[in-house]
């Protein structure tokens, strides 16, 4: 895993019951457990809004301003080198990603102690972390998502990638083909305003920016007389022979130095006093350096006007909004456009033609590599079905099978396509021997569907494996066996990814690398005591309560040992 992501720590503060708690994860099958509402899904909760998850107010802590949940994370060399050109701080190959959401509703992210926007946090989570929860086994029943889960398997991003251009290409094509046929209603009209657009675009020229700049140079040239005078003044309070502030301060100094080890405070204080006459005279040299190649230049300043009244004029004729910053870059974008316009009007009838000829060029393009990439998810459907129904039986659904279906248009026109080709991807499953194939959404239970997206997990990873996978309430509604199995899954997974996983399952917690226990306090929250790692003889008390709900059961006790020993027999047969 040494070029996956993992996640290293989670620091929360103020969220939920949480009061404050700081949990290091290490890598392998990591399992969270604790009695009912002692803060383990908030762990949870905390790394999803570390990785962009929708913020809420009802999360902070009662009594608390705000919540700040943070996740450090080892990451590749090659993502760290990104981030790093980006500005963040990697330290050790691991960058820090903290959230703050405070009771105004206001919600702060950093990333590498860089400010960023909360898409930047999601785009980046997409390649560290699988989170499954409830929710997740719910989107698996949408087309768009099935289709996604048959691409990973099938390793379509270059296949996607390229029909996505191409068919952009051809949508963009499409439309300027429409709106030329429309404009040519009135071509010579609009020919003539766009030569003239251009004409006076063409004198001007203006730049991206350019306004700004020009209009900070005038207020500086403007001003050269007032600057002048009002440093020179400064100058002279710091320089002059008589009152200057330089010898008062000098004077201090040698007063201050005929006390040096006498007291260690004033000691500080003299230091102090020290650091602030070196940094007076450096604005001094500062000051007298700006004042030097201070100039007036009537020349360039005649020019810059004469420059921002031909801006102007041009924004006041083709400007539109309000907003006049806006109007401006628009208004060059515009300008770099218009000769394309042009050649298109003006080519006429001719220029459609042959567009129209680019056009159906570029549909037999479209077509070809819409047809490789549904010659690839068909080819990935059958295998991807086949390797899920085998992880199935494993979990102890003997029975069960899964069927991805790929259902394909001609394609004869191009009303057949959508940004993601000419498939239609539907996941279909049966329970039972010999049943029919139905929507997986519309006959799994809770728990068929949750050992399903397990199953779907496992092979995937075998392909392309994340750094890190997270499962809350991945065991819902199975126990006994599948229990059991669905936690050899899970260790299985883990030997590829790091995976956590919160459960109320002794059968799947049995299987842990690393086992943590969060508990509530007296007080009613959780704090850094209360999240335990623990092994040997307490997690087989842990074992025991999740087992029969009283650690102090000789009974349970004796369950959670030979549990513990058939796992550990099995995990190294």
């Amino acid at each position: 895993m040494s070029e996956n992501s993992s996640l290293e720590e989670i620091t929360i503060r103020g969220l939920g019951v949480i009061d404050s708690a700081s949990i290091e994860i290490k890598d392998g099958l990591t399992v969270l457990t604790g009695e009912t509402g002692a803060g383990k899904t908030m762990v949870l909760t905390a790394l999803s809004l570390i990785l962009g998850a929708k913020s809420d107010t009802d999360l902070i802590r009662n009594g608390e301003e705000r919540a700040t949940v943070s996740g450090k994370f080892h990451i590749s060399s090659k993502l760290s080198a990104e981030l790093i050109e980006n500005g963040a701080e990697i330290e050790d190959s691991s960058v820090i990603i903290s959230r703050t959401i405070s009771t105004s509703g206001k919600s702060r992210a950093l990333l590498g102690g860089n400010l960023v926007n909360n898409q930047q946090i999601v785009n980046l989570a997409d390649s560290l972390i699988e989170i499954h929860a409830q929710s997740s086994t719910a989107r698996l029943a949408k087309p768009q998502v099935q289709r996604q889960l048959l691409d990973d398997f099938a390793q379509n991003s270059l296949l996607v990638g390229k029909y996505s251009d191409i068919y952009s290409q051809y949508l963009d094509l499409s439309g300027r083909i429409a709106d030329l046929k429309k404009r040519m209603l009135q071509r010579d009209q609009e020919v003539q305003e766009i030569k003239q657009f251009i004409d006076d675009f063409r004198k001007v020229n203006p730049e991206t920016g350019e306004i700004d700049s020009i209009e900070e140079e005038i207020v500086k040239l403007s001003s050269v007389e007032l600057l002048h005078e009002e440093i020179t003044k400064t100058l002279t309070l710091l320089e002059d022979e008589d009152t200057s502030i330089f010898n008062m301060m000098q004077q201090g100094r040698k007063s201050l130095d005929l006390t040096r080890g006498k007291d260690s405070v004033l000691d500080e204080i003299s230091e102090k006093y020290t650091d602030a006459l070196f940094t007076m005279q450096e604005v001094s040299a500062s000051l007298a350096s700006y004042l030097m190649n201070l100039e007036a230049d009537p020349v360039r300043f005649d020019f810059l006007q004469n420059r921002k009244s031909s801006i102007n004029s041009l924004l006041k004729k083709y400007g539109k909004g309000s907003d006049r910053a806006i109007a401006y870059e628009e208004l060059v974008l515009e300008g770099q456009a218009a000769q394309l316009r042009l050649e298109d009007l003006t080519g006429g009838d001719t220029r459609i033609s042959d567009m129209e000829k680019e056009l159906k060029v570029l549909f037999e393009v479209v077509t070809k590599s819409a047809q490789a990439l549904s010659s690839s998810r068909q080819a990935a459907a059958k295998e991807f079905s086949h390797l899920v129904s085998g992880e199935l039986t494993a979990l102890s659904m003997p029975n069960a099978k899964l069927e991805i279906r790929v259902i394909t248009d001609p394609g004869l026109n191009i009303s057949a396509f959508s940004t993601s080709g000419l498939d239609e991807v539907g996941i279909f499953f049966t329970a039972h021997k010999d049943g029919n194939f139905l929507p997986l959404a519309k006959v799994a239970s809770g728990g068929e569907m949750s050992r399903t997206m397990l199953a779907i997990e496992v092979v995937l990873a075998e392909r392309a494996p994340l750094g890190t996978y997270i499962f809350d309430e991945v065991d819902a509604g199975v126990g006994g066996k599948a229990a059991v199995e669905v936690g050899r899954r899970l260790a299985k997974l883990a030997k590829r990814s790091q995976v956590i996983v919160v459960t109320h399952l002794a059968q799947v917690a049995a299987w842990a690398d690393n086992h943590l226990v969060v508990q509530k306090n007296e007080t009613g929250s959780v704090t850094q005591s209360d999240v335990m790692e623990i092994a040997g003889k307490d997690r087989e008390v842990e074992i025991a309560r999740m087992l029969s709900g009283q650690e102090n059961s000789t009974v349970a006790r004796e369950h959670a040992a030979e549990l513990l020993k058939l796992v550990h027999e099995s995990m190294i047969s």
